[in-house]
């Protein structure tokens, strides 16, 4: 989940539309200024009492302004050595587009939508980033529900033939991976019935997960090739306003415990505090919403990084179900230094229970 998304998108169509306006005149919270438009814009917006639809959810929402795919996971080369890897397909629409309705023409090389792609490898203290950019409705990048497929250029997650896995497939600059990705659980529907608010006010999104992807393939860094396998989390989301004013910055924290628990956990930073809300899902695949009053989230240590001081130790505690945390980046630096630079890490989990997951704070650079 990713709320940075308003602000990255919206400098992703200036880019594509070739707009010479100054992005940075928009600031973090570019969105949240249109937050008030939504109406006259045609855009639709998020409301609780929605509910997922599968499996159109799983393909492009023409009707909302922004929506974003995204996978983390927590892997492991043959010898046992960790290694961390993302992947995120965005879309930003400009205008909106009746479901049913067929799409422009591609000769008249609309520009209703723009697409971008980011992927990361963190292994051995040394992390990998790229991103790519594409216009949408003329063949460069799109997405489909049946059958579930997301694909900018060459980079694409694609369902694999005869299987109900898929396969991901990434080629960055001297880098990339080839995974198979096998889901085992069911979908998580996060806050109410998969409508999650960003704000006590009620700005929100529809936010599902798999949080039970058991994932195997290779790596390639340079002339090496890892062999690898582990575990990841999916997130699906989409939105039409996100950011209120006001609003900073963003934490986000996906875990996998050792016990079998999973937990999802966010904070959205504020002029008078933080919002926060998470999901704690069980052993068994029960879900439980979190909110403000559930759990207490704090920086525990900084890091002063050449971009920003960035938060990278954690105190995670949820008193209800005995859960204590110590969350903690490995060292290094893991900005993904996109058109928004972001910090995106894998974490290790320590205290009342040991886990691996993956950290994702935006608002920090300088």
């Amino acid at each position: 989940m990713r709320v940075h998304v308003g602000f990255i998108v919206f400098c992703l169509a200036l880019t594509v539309a070739g707009c010479t306006d100054s992005s940075e005149e928009i600031g973090f919270a570019g969105l949240a200024q249109q937050v008030g438009e939504v109406d006259e814009s045609g855009f639709l917006q998020p409301q609780p009492g929605d509910t997922l639809v599968f499996p159109d959810d799983w393909g492009p929402h023409p009707q909302h302004r922004i929506e974003w795919w995204y996978l983390t996971a927590n892997l492991q080369t043959r010898d046992g050595t960790p290694l961390g890897l993302q992947w995120t397909q965005f879309r930003q629409a400009l205008q909106p587009r009746d479901v049913e309705s067929d799409p422009p023409d591609a000769d008249a090389w609309p520009l209703e939508a723009a697409w971008m792609a980011h992927a990361a490898v963190s292994f051995d203290g040394e992390h990998r980033f790229q991103e790519k950019l594409a216009r949408g409705d003329v063949g460069h990048a799109g997405a489909t529900a049946q059958p579930f497929s997301v694909w900018l250029d060459d980079w694409r997650l694609q369902p694999m033939p005869g299987s109900d896995d898929w396969r991901l497939q990434v080629n960055g600059d001297g880098w990339g991976y080839d995974l198979r990705l096998s889901n085992t659980g069911d979908v998580v529907a996060h806050g109410n019935e998969g409508f999650s608010a960003k704000s006590a006010s009620g700005e929100g999104s529809m936010y599902f997960s798999l949080v039970d992807l058991q994932i195997e393939g290779t790596v390639t860094l340079g002339d090496r090739t890892l062999e690898v396998s582990g575990k990841g989390w999916f997130d699906r989301e989409w939105s039409s306003q996100f950011l209120k004013a006001g609003q900073q910055g963003w934490d986000w924290f996906a875990l996998h415990l050792e016990d079998g628990h999973k937990l999802m956990v966010f904070r959205l930073r504020e002029d008078d505090g933080a919002f926060l809300s998470g999901s704690w899902i069980n052993a068994n695949g029960e879900v439980q919403s979190l909110g403000g009053d559930d759990l207490n989230l704090k920086p525990a240590s900084w890091y002063e990084s050449k971009r920003g001081r960035v938060p990278v130790e954690w105190r995670l505690t949820i008193p209800e179900q005995e859960v204590d945390l110590i969350i903690a980046a490995p060292p290094g630096e893991y900005w993904n230094t996109g058109l928004y630079p972001y910090w995106e890490s894998p974490v290790s989990v320590t205290g009342s229970h040991d886990g691996v997951g993956y950290m994702e704070l935006t608002g920090y650079s300088d």
